[in-house]
């Protein structure tokens, strides 16, 4: 359990507040909170005043990151909405974890829209995806995926790895606002990258949250240590810029509630029902909102548009090199 930010004697915070036994010391007057939000003692007091409480929120440590449960009804987390145990992160063959965070000036659902977002990757990520699939299910929602990085325009991961590559993506959000996404990279050489990437938020306001993304990578086989430090390093590197390609657009696009889609845009309507549960009460969460849904995109018609335009912009490019060198 975890107390109130700041104090209920004259609200000063506890970042600075040192532990002294199984309590946290106000560094303000030192007056004592355990993690029920009880005062256990303050040192220059005959009693503690019996109402010396604050409000107390459960918490748990998991994959070398505290989280912090907060419901609004006052209920206790469900056993199932538990943060899964990635074991790579306690493997000496993996990095530490990364962290970066920004604010992003828009609703935060836009992060979550990029879970059925198939055509996106082609154009903000520079790969295309040659399988996409979606499940939702009670508090989860999963997206399933395979791409190829773009010949033409070679994504930051791809340019990291050393040139066309094959991702696969396996990414869970278990809530509203974590998710868990394992990836694994395979160059033409045979190189093998295996990566997690987290995404999480908070909202500030209605028209801004918070994005807060980290990362660690298996260190490769068959090379140097230090050669592989450098791989992990640019793999995770290139993740963050992902997200921030991301975050430039959601800075400078609208809340809108009833896009006009296509059917290659994927399940997004059945994904914001999903999303809704977490804005109702309890007792209003239908069935509709965390009944297994499943959707698979046919890519062929995308793969077989794309590929086209790929070569011809390979053409073009090829061209503008060979007519420059014919005018020099």
């Amino acid at each position: 359990m975890c107390s109130m930010p700041t104090a209920p004697t004259w609200a000063a915070t506890w970042p600075t507040a040192p532990v002294k036994g199984d309590s946290l010391a106000c560094p303000f007057h030192d007056w004592r909170w355990n993690g029920k939000g009880k005062c256990t003692g303050i040192p220059y007091a005959r009693r503690v005043p019996p109402l010396a409480r604050t409000k107390a929120w459960p918490t748990m440590v998991e994959n070398k990151m505290l989280f912090v449960w907060n419901d609004p009804e006052g209920k206790q987390p469900p056993a199932e909405l538990a943060i899964p145990r990635i074991e790579a992160a306690f493997d000496a063959e993996w990095t530490d974890w990364t962290w970066n965070s920004m604010v992003v000036d828009a609703n935060c659902r836009e992060v979550v829209d990029n879970v059925v977002d198939m055509a996106h990757f082609f154009y903000v990520h520079y790969g295309f995806p040659t399988f996409f699939k979606n499940v939702f299910e009670g508090y989860t929602a999963s997206q399933y995926m395979t791409s190829v990085s773009r010949e033409d325009m070679m994504g930051e991961t791809a340019k990291a790895l050393g040139g066309k590559n094959v991702l696969q993506s396996e990414a869970s959000y278990y809530g509203p606002s974590f998710m868990i996404d394992y990836l694994k990279s395979e160059s033409p050489g045979g190189l093998v990258v295996e990566g997690y990437l987290i995404n999480c938020h908070y909202p500030i306001n209605e028209n801004q949250f918070v994005l807060m993304y980290g990362a660690i990578a298996k260190k490769p086989d068959g090379v140097t240590p230090e050669q592989a430090s450098e791989i992990a390093e640019k793999f995770v590197g290139g993740l963050g810029k992902g997200f921030e390609q991301d975050a430039a657009i959601w800075k400078r696009k609208s809340r809108i509630n009833n896009p006009l889609l296509c059917e290659e845009d994927g399940p997004v309507y059945q994904l914001r029902r999903w999303y809704e549960q977490f804005y109702v009460d309890a007792a209003e969460v239908s069935d509709e909102m965390t009944d297994r849904f499943e959707y698979e995109v046919d890519t062929t018609r995308a793969v077989t548009a794309w590929e086209a335009e790929v070569a011809d912009n390979i053409a073009k490019r090829e061209a503008a090199v060979v007519s420059g060198t014919a005018h020099a």
